[in-house]
């Protein structure tokens, strides 16, 4: 199915459609061009938090206490995803979903506090090796974004665009087109391959940690 991104307009337009009786998850969605399981999860949000939530899904901060104590309801099975995102206040299954893999791989949750958010929205400039240091453990730890922002003391959409263009054009998408003492186009092979290498091990550390994931997830549904 195509998917298309929509405002935040929309996505509270199409959730008091539904609400009005206009039309089933399956045909609401079908029509708007996006998952069924993306329009049940808006109107999650819009129960627990009201329409503005939509206005301020990409800055709603969880303290770590409550991280882990969703984490470890979670993993004691005591209730379904749907009901720890509405306790606690979760906008995402999928930010659930990182939390538990962050967890079970022994890295700490952190609060992301209003220090750590000034330090989110203000860029710097970068060298081409630390651009490949940013991407590279973006990737491997679930494409936190905000996370290896707040890690690496850049932005938050610095980290999200050189991702995406390393997404799209690989290590030479990372290069800032301004000139360098040695530009990444004149890399040597041996050089370039090694760089692939860091990514590529980086993806494989994301993928292992989605396998135990659902390791995890299918022995508790054993239970």
């Amino acid at each position: 199915m195509y998917k298309r991104k929509l405002s935040p307009e929309e996505q509270v337009a199409l959730v008091e459609q539904y609400k009005r009786g206009e039309g089933s998850h399956k045909a609401i969605a079908e029509a708007a061009g996006i998952d069924r399981s993306t329009l049940i999860t808006w109107i999650r949000n819009y129960d627990v938090h009201g329409p503005e939530v939509f206005l301020r899904q990409h800055h709603q901060r969880y303290t770590a206490e409550l991280k882990e104590a969703a984490v470890r309801d979670y993993l004691a099975g005591k209730s379904s995803q749907d009901v720890i995102c509405r306790k606690y206040g979760i906008l995402s299954h999928r930010q659930l979903h990182d939390w538990v893999m962050k967890y079970n791989s022994h890295e700490k949750l952190r609060t992301v506090g209003k220090k750590e958010n000034s330090i989110v929205t203000k860029g710097r400039k970068t060298t081409f090796e630390e651009r490949v240091s940013i991407v590279e453990d973006c990737i491997a730890n679930g494409r936190d974004y905000t996370a290896t922002a707040v890690k690496f003391d850049v932005s938050y959409q610095q980290v999200y665009t050189w991702v995406r263009k390393h997404d799209r054009n690989g290590i030479e998408g990372l290069r800032d087109g301004r000139g360098h003492r040695k530009p990444e186009s004149e890399m040597s092979e041996l050089e370039r391959l090694r760089y692939e290498t860091r990514m590529l091990k980086a993806q494989l550390t994301q993928q292992q940690m989605e396998i135990d994931f659902l390791k995890k997830l299918e022995e508790l549904e054993r239970r």
